[in-house]
């Protein structure tokens, strides 16, 4: 594909002759990019962020491409794996990333516990494969966990019980997809074995079109699953601890890969921590029956502890809610209500930083002026 010259912008059916279009471009970013493309700049998929640069795939191939133009006091708008961007045409070194396009869609998380900063894990995804393995007990509560960041994220949940072949008893195996059914209703639930094949075909299919991000702990099989949809050993794997089954997290970057059926995957490291960010909305989706009840209490305002006419509470006492279901929704709740404050906290303190910056600079412009007119 040719670079535009500035005064040229690629018509919208150019989009489809794009090799970009493995990676996912379209017609609508194609129509995005038109302000970028008037400027001469080169779009392209950013496949791996490592240290201050980045890999980017571009009409023309693969480049590293530096990303000191783009990195911004806000950590929302960090440069990560997924987003499409906009860089020097080639004949530059290095060649920078000057921007990248708005995202449709992004996996957030809160990056530490103790602050208010979030951490953008992929961008630009259609659904979020949750990996989860049978080779431990299952925990239902981080299940949740990860599918409400999917659903605020814009993208589709699929959780994927890796490591099937290690139950082979296949009324267990039904038991244990149906637990995770009911901890996230509406979500699609998969049992796969990267040893013997089971469940694969069904997985590749919903990842062959659009993308899709792997997230799980270390241990539970996302790179040799990658390496299997790939169809080759793309990442590197290494065998979980023998004492307690946990992985020795061997992907270390976010790295975005073809798969050869269509589609768009992406492989993120271990996850140990998963803090919510601003997440309520993927909250009541994880939740939704707690919500249907929730309609149907006496007070609009119930927190459904301990409040007459409750019908959460009166769903767990009869049996039709169990109690570890609502103890995880009061959980997640909580914590999202605290990094919600702590993230309207810092947005004050920001603003009045502002405010005194630019009284600062209006005085000291008053106090020039008036020593220009002595």
């Amino acid at each position: 594909m040719p670079l535009p010259a500035s005064s040229e912008v690629p018509d919208r059916s150019t989009a489809l002759a794009s090799p970009l279009v493995p990676y996912g471009w379209d017609d609508g970013w194609q129509d995005a990019f038109r302000p970028w493309a008037a400027r001469g700049l080169v779009p392209g998929r950013v496949i791996r962020v490592d240290r201050g640069q980045c890999d980017v795939v571009t009409p023309d191939g693969t480049v590293r491409a530096d990303t000191a133009f783009v990195v911004p006091r806000d950590p929302m708008k960090v440069i990560c794996t997924g987003d499409w961007a906009a860089l020097d045409p080639e004949g530059g070194s290095p060649r920078y990333v000057r921007d990248h396009l708005p995202r449709r869609t992004a996996l957030v998380r809160s990056g530490s516990s103790k602050r208010s900063d979030a951490q953008v894990l992929a961008a630009n995804i259609d659904r979020a494969a949750i990996a989860v393995s049978l080779a431990a007990e299952l925990d239902l509560a981080r299940i949740e966990r990860f599918t409400a960041l999917a659903w605020e994220s814009g993208a589709e949940p699929v959780v994927v019980l890796t490591k099937a072949d290690l139950v082979p008893d296949p009324a267990t195996l039904g038991h244990l997809l149906s637990d995770v059914g009911r901890t996230v209703p509406g979500v699609t639930v998969l049992a796969v074995s990267s040893a013997d094949g089971t469940g694969l075909e069904r997985l590749a299919a919903l990842a062959g079109s659009g993308t899709t991000v792997l997230l799980g702990q270390s241990g539970a099989g996302k790179s040799t699953l990658a390496n299997t949809l790939i169809g080759r050993e793309a990442m590197e794997v290494r065998a979980v601890r023998d004492m307690d089954g946990k992985g020795r997290h061997t992907t270390t970057t976010r790295n975005l890969l073809t798969l050869p059926g269509g589609g768009v995957l992406i492989d993120t490291p271990g996850l140990r921590g998963v803090g919510l960010w601003d997440a309520g909305t993927g909250v009541d989706r994880v939740f939704a029956e707690i919500e249907e009840y929730a309609r149907r209490c006496r007070f609009q305002d119930c927190a459904h502890h301990s409040e007459p006419g409750c019908a959460v509470l009166t769903a767990v006492d009869g049996g039709e809610l169990p109690a570890r279901r609502l103890e995880s929704y009061r959980k997640l709740q909580r914590e999202n209500q605290r990094i919600v404050a702590k993230t309207d906290a810092r947005l004050r303190q920001e603003i009045r930083r502002e405010w005194r910056i630019r009284g600062a600079e209006a005085r000291a412009a008053a106090d020039a002026k008036r020593g220009r007119l002595r």
